[in-house]
């Protein structure tokens, strides 16, 4: 149970600390939870885990997810830079304004159930913006469910 507890706390600073300045995307679809369970399903939100193969960074993207997003970059870096997408990738903030920027284009209800949130951008963020309805690896969904849940639990 404390396991449990400090997991959660870690994940609602990571949350707070990494996501809660995102306010110069212009279109912001994904909540903070919602950032911090796609990070926690998707890598553990291990900071400091760098790029391994094509997938880079706290959400693990690929550089095609990351233009899709629209190319952000950090410290006005320009986009065509050779380094501007592990470095973005490998920022927590700049990594959440290219899954909000992923989002906004590809937003879409996934699950068919008449809304688009946070299960939908789940979908979206694994299965890219055109596969949304596939099927999910039970690993992943598991993962996710139990940060929300989690999270839901904590705030009441």
């Amino acid at each position: 149970m404390a396991s449990a507890v400090l997991k959660l706390s870690a994940i609602l600073m990571l949350v707070g600390l990494c996501f809660g300045d995102v306010s110069h995307v212009v279109s912001q679809p994904v909540t903070e939870v919602c950032l911090g369970c796609l990070c926690q399903a998707v890598s553990g939100c291990k900071q400091g885990v760098g790029c391994e193969g094509d997938h880079c960074g706290l959400f693990r993207m690929t550089w095609a997810y990351w233009t899709d997003a629209g190319k952000p970059t950090i410290n006005g870096q320009s986009p065509d830079a050779t380094d501007a997408y592990p470095n973005c990738a490998n920022d927590p903030y700049c990594a959440a304004a290219a899954v909000q920027g992923y989002m906004s284009k590809f937003g879409q209800d996934c699950n068919g159930d008449g809304q688009v949130n946070c299960y939908d951008y789940m979908a979206i963020h694994k299965l890219g913006g055109y596969g949304c309805t596939g099927e999910l690896p039970f690993q992943y969904v598991n993962v996710f469910n139990q940060c929300v849940a989690a999270v839901s639990n904590f705030q009441g």
